[in-house]
């Protein structure tokens, strides 16, 4: 597949935002004191966050002023619930900063809104996913683990960014009681990602040109991709990046998505200083950002069978 870089954004943002999101329902809930200030500063950050990733996603539509319609089919397609459960988990987030700021009540801002985002960000996750693991002639997001990489991803990316932010405001005892949590996500996020790479390896396809052609020849081998020029097709479903890429994105995302931060929230853990997790947050970024591309271009479409050499 050739994903759009809209998507990649989209997918990366969002789900960063909902982990952050979720890191701090669960610091408010476990009754860390933490200040409104901050609270509230973090809320309108993912805020921010999750609208720049709202955004994103319109430059993939072909007519964005029907962007609207996408919500009709909620009962049948994901792609209508996720476009339903972004805006109402926006709105809360955002209902959720402004309370923080203007001094609601307790109860409202520690214990009912936490609760309430962290449902929605586990919908929106799913929603999100389930776009992907519904389709059953890719055999390569066709499965669970689709649903949990997008969610422990997400939280991991979270973690890594609320600790960078409290870093940035001071807030020691929060950063250290974060970093064992995102240590533990971080590596049951490589860990999900890691099985998920594993069985995509050793997948078959369910059709080959065999199959498709009636011809059972073993040495059988297409020589062109049925036309004299490109099209649609193999602009949508090829990455054109070589093989030796692929395999370096593979290797290189797992790198800087999980290993790096590993290593850079344990040397903070450690005593090297809390300097380390603003380190961690760029590199993680840029190795969120090639796994979401390396997830889409690993994906092979049954088309591909017939137009398998790329003018």
């Amino acid at each position: 597949m050739n994903p759009a870089w809209s998507i990649i954004l989209f997918t990366t943002m969002a789900g960063s935002a909902q982990g952050l999101v979720v890191a701090l329902a669960v610091a408010c809930l476990a009754g860390a004191d933490l200040g409104r200030a901050f609270v509230g500063g973090l809320l309108a950050a993912a805020t921010v966050l999750l609208v720049a990733a709202l955004v994103a996603s319109f430059f993939h539509l072909g007519h964005r002023m029907r962007a609207w319609r996408a919500a009709l089919m909620w009962r049948t397609s994901w792609m209508s619930r996720e476009v339903i459960v972004l805006p109402a988990f926006i709105g809360l987030v955002g209902a959720w900063a402004v309370a923080a700021l203007a001094g609601a009540p307790d109860v409202l801002v520690l214990r009912v809104l936490p609760v309430l985002a962290i449902a929605l960000s586990l919908l929106l996750w799913l929603c999100t996913a389930m776009i992907y693991a519904c389709l059953r002639f890719i055999q390569e997001w066709a499965h669970p683990l689709t649903v949990v990489n997008y969610t422990l991803i997400g939280l991991s990316s979270g973690l890594v960014l609320a600790g960078a932010a409290g870093v940035l405001a001071g807030q020691r005892e929060f950063v250290g009681a974060l970093s064992g949590w995102t240590v533990a996500a971080t590596l049951a996020a490589w860990l999900g990602r890691a099985l998920a790479l594993r069985r995509n390896a050793a997948l078959k396809p369910r059709s080959t040109l065999q199959s498709a052609t009636g011809i059972h020849n073993p040495q059988l081998v297409q020589r062109a991709m049925g036309m004299t020029g490109g099209s649609f097709n193999t602009r949508e479903f090829f990455h054109r990046a070589s093989l030796q890429a692929v395999r370096r994105t593979r290797v290189g995302f797992q790198l800087l998505a999980f290993a790096a931060p590993l290593v850079l929230v344990c040397m903070a853990m450690l005593g090297a200083g809390t300097g380390w997790w603003l380190v961690a947050l760029p590199v993680q970024s840029a190795g969120l950002l090639a796994e979401r591309w390396f997830f889409f271009a690993q994906a092979r479409h049954p088309q591909n069978l017939y137009y398998q050499v790329v003018s």
